[in-house]
């Protein structure tokens, strides 16, 4: 997908069609206490297989993020939604979202699922973007060596 940039969110804050680098991601994580989540070996190779991603940049900042992994054929699941805290309720998390469920929109004819998993505080902003926790249940498993 090319990057591209789309018009002025909340707070005059831009979205920009690209993945947060490796660096963008970690501070990002750090400033929401996420560090622990992620393995820093793996951060870059991790990011560069991201089938989509969006920043929104102030001032020329990165404050926030979101991609989204999976196959982009059948299955994507929105991954790392971060907004600097310094930033959080001016709409940013809405407005990445929103904008990347857009960049992976199917081939007409084509059906795509998109799922996620929400904290309890996010499940407000996912369900205004028309995301459902109907009929589903999230569950994950971690595999480690």
């Amino acid at each position: 997908m090319e990057p591209g940039t789309s018009g002025p969110s909340a707070g005059g804050a831009r979205i920009i069609d690209r993945v947060a680098s490796p660096e963008e991601h970690a501070r990002l994580a750090a400033s929401v206490g996420w560090q622990g989540h992620f393995d820093d070996h793996l951060r870059a190779a991790s990011l560069a297989a991201s089938l989509a991603g969006v920043v929104c940049s102030v001032d020329g900042q990165v404050v926030g993020m979101a991609r989204a992994v999976g196959d982009g054929l059948q299955y994507a699941y929105v991954q790392d939604v971060i907004v600097d805290p310094e930033f959080a309720g001016e709409g940013i998390a809405s407005a990445l979202v929103e904008r990347l469920v857009e960049l992976l929109r199917p081939a007409p004819g084509a059906e795509l699922f998109v799922g996620l998993f929400a904290s309890d505080e996010a499940v407000g902003v996912y369900e205004s973007l028309g995301f459902s926790r109907e009929g589903a249940l999230g569950m994950h498993r971690r595999l480690t060596a």
